[in-house]
């Protein structure tokens, strides 16, 4: 139920207007002068507040200003016996919703609550909405307790409010744009533009355009001037990802836009000026490449004035429960399925693999599994074939186990579950395309606890 506070202090018009508005459905809160007003805003979830403009102890309009600093969401409106001009325009700016004379406009102000609980309703939306992509950008959206993790996020707490070039390192799917949504959130520019580019998504000619932009007439197609991501991003972050994936003549560019903050556009004479925080990500070893001739060395200083290495996720074992976990969350919502947990040879399995796609591939390992399985949790079955084949340590004999080997009774229940996410759980088509009876089907499902 929508809450709505009347601040008047003529009782009896305070108790009338309380009475005409809970009619409509609504819960009234009352008070009769500032302080208790404030204290009713504090203890209670307003959407909108009524507010007379002379009070006992203050001035309506200027406590509008104070009431929106408190709660955002809720929506004043101004009740005066005598409106002026003055005070309408500065309850405005102080953020009223709107500001009516008693008496003349007492029509108007259900429909107005309306409006106002619309508008509240759409703020309070808005609030959460931030709220949740802060949590998802922010270090605590990074997922993991592995040492690894916890000291590369260390280290990007330490220099996120510290305006200077970052350079995240590591294997390819480790997670650094993730890492620099993070610095950018934890910084001084975090209610500014965070612009990304992946520089070896482009051809030369596209990416210089795509950073730093064209003017009409620059090059064929070039019908109109265009916006660079640089200038995009002016006053708040640029990610450039596969920075090591950058041709040369234009690292000499992007040298000059950190030293100088300037640069010129494709088909320009004149120079445009950039504030941005520059935040670059490789898998490449860039000292290779400078000894190859790939990557000019005067740049690699200055992008790696601090420099953070993102652990791969065989470094992080412990952490691959939670991540799978997450990931299932995630396409569970995607997927409309309800499977509830992994189980226990399907984690085995999980933290015995490579990795080699880092938390990429394990994201798409999860996606395919939740599309493939059937039951209430995430079993072997639904992991591709090679990551069944797995062995590990017998820890009885110390020799070499295969999990999901190649025996007959392992390849039989691997197939009977294939063909069970094939027609969706219907056994007696199961059955039918694998040639047994239906008991003979049952009784393998009991035997091998296929759901």
């Amino acid at each position: 139920m929508k809450k709505i506070l009347i601040i008047d202090d003529e009782e009896k018009l305070r108790t009338l207007m309380a009475r005409i508005i809970s009619l409509e459905g609504f819960d009234v809160v009352q008070a009769g002068d500032c302080k208790s007003g404030l204290k009713k805003l504090e203890q209670n979830s307003i959407d909108v507040v009524l507010c007379d403009v002379k009070l006992p102890d203050g001035n309506g309009v200027d406590l509008t200003a104070i009431i929106k600093q408190k709660a955002p969401q809720a929506e004043v409106i101004l009740l005066t016996a005598y409106g002026n001009i003055p005070d309408g325009v500065q309850a405005i700016k102080n953020g009223a919703f709107d500001y009516i004379v008693k008496g003349d406009d007492n029509n108007k102000i259900i429909p107005l609550i309306h409006r106002a609980i619309e508008k509240s309703s759409l703020t309070q939306r808005i609030i959460q909405l931030e709220a949740q992509l802060e949590t998802k950008f922010s270090f605590e959206g990074i997922i993991g307790t592995s040492k690894s993790i916890l000291q590369a996020i260390e280290l990007a707490k330490k220099v996120a409010p510290i305006d200077t070039t970052v350079l995240l390192t590591g294997e390819t799917g480790t997670g650094k744009e993730v890492f620099a949504n993070a610095i950018h959130q934890s910084g001084t520019r975090k209610n500014k533009s965070f612009v990304a580019i992946n520089c070896s998504a482009f051809s030369h000619d596209l990416l210089e355009s795509e950073m730093f932009g064209h003017a009409a007439g620059a090059f064929t197609g070039a019908l109109k001037d265009k916006k660079g991501l640089f200038e995009e991003a002016n006053n708040g972050t640029i990610f450039l990802d596969e920075v090591g994936e950058m041709p040369i003549d234009l690292q000499a560019k992007l040298l000059r836009v950190i030293e100088n903050g300037e640069y010129i556009k494709v088909g320009e004479s004149k120079v445009t000026k950039v504030n941005v925080r520059i935040i670059a990500a490789t898998n490449r070893n860039l000292a290779r490449e400078i000894q190859a001739g790939h990557f000019r060395q005067d740049l690699y200083y200055r992008l790696s004035i601090f420099q953070i290495e993102l652990p791969s996720l065989r470094q992080r074992i412990p952490d691959i429960e939670p991540l799978a976990k997450h990931f299932l969350t995630a396409f569970n919502l995607k997927t409309n399925k309800k499977i509830t947990s992994l189980s226990v040879e399907f984690v085995q399995l999980l933290k015995l693999h490579n990795w080699p796609g880092n938390i990429r591939e394990l994201k798409n390992v999860i996606e395919r599994s939740v599309i493939l399985e059937n039951g209430a949790a995430l079993t072997p079955a639904s992991l591709p074939f090679e990551m069944q084949q797995l062995t590990e340590p017998d820890t009885a004999t110390g020799e070499t186990k295969v999990l999901s080997a190649f025996s007959l009774a392992s390849a039989e229940k691997i197939h009977i579950q294939k063909v069970m996410n094939h027609t969706n759980g219907n056994k007696t088509e199961t059955a039918r395309l694998l040639n047994i009876a239906l008991t003979t089907l049952y009784r393998k499902l009991d035997e091998y606890k296929i759901q």
